[in-house]
């Protein structure tokens, strides 16, 4: 039983959830949107800084390709100068630049790979935000179009008939009382005129008096 009602208790409480959650949505909704913009910003800014040390690397590459072809130069104009020592030296320096050039040939290749993958997440995520947004709007359209149509016409329209059932009723009612009234108050002056005249003798009598009783009294012992 225990189990039972802890089971009972839990299923509310998501109910209860859900519905807040499906009364909050498009709060909900137009905060996550703007989580999802930020996310879209960031992730333009971590390309963009990516391009800039890519950059940096492809101006380094391009100096030490420079540098190499003039030490190349130079060298072999030290051995044809039969400079032997200098075009020894020249050679280690060469091969210096040539470590550093593979090395920036290396941090290039990965971060090109990387602006690449980053370009390609950054336009999936800005197709599905403008796609969400497009949603957004719609969503708030349907639910002002759904808040007139709902709440505001047929609730106001429900209303207002009933309000004016409920006044024709109240002025038909007023009418009827006042037609009573005025019929109950001409028959009533009309009766109390006939009843005057009759007392005045003119016309016959509405009511027996004892006058007439005694004599049809008299006619029926005749």
């Amino acid at each position: 039983m225990f189990k039972l009602f802890v089971t009972l208790l839990r299923g509310r409480n998501a109910d209860a959830a859900e519905s807040l959650t499906d009364a909050a949505a498009l709060p909900i909704l137009r905060q996550q949107l703007r989580d999802c913009a930020a996310g879209v910003e960031t992730a333009r800014r971590a390309v963009a800084m990516v391009m800039t040390y890519a950059e940096r690397e492809r101006k380094a590459s391009a100096r030490i390709s420079a540098q190499l072809a003039d030490l190349e130069t130079r060298a072999l104009a030290a051995l044809a100068q039969g400079r032997e020592d200098l075009a020894t030296e020249a050679a280690g320096a060469i091969a210096q630049l040539e470590a550093e050039a593979a090395t920036t040939a290396s941090a290039l290749a990965t971060y090109d790979a990387e602006i690449a993958h980053l370009r390609s997440v950054l336009s999936d995520a800005e197709t599905r935000l403008r796609d969400l947004q497009r949603g957004q709007r719609l969503a708030i359209a349907t639910d002002h179009s759904q808040r007139l149509h709902g709440a505001a016409t047929v609730a106001t329209l429900d209303e207002a008939e009933a309000t004016l059932a409920r006044l024709q009723t109240r002025q038909s009612n007023l009418d009827a009382t006042r037609a009573a009234m005025l019929e109950l108050s001409a028959s009533t002056n009309a009766e109390a005129m006939q009843n005057r005249l009759a007392a005045l003798g003119c016309g016959a009598p509405l009511r027996p008096d004892a006058a007439s009783v005694l004599q049809r009294l008299k006619a029926r012992a005749a």
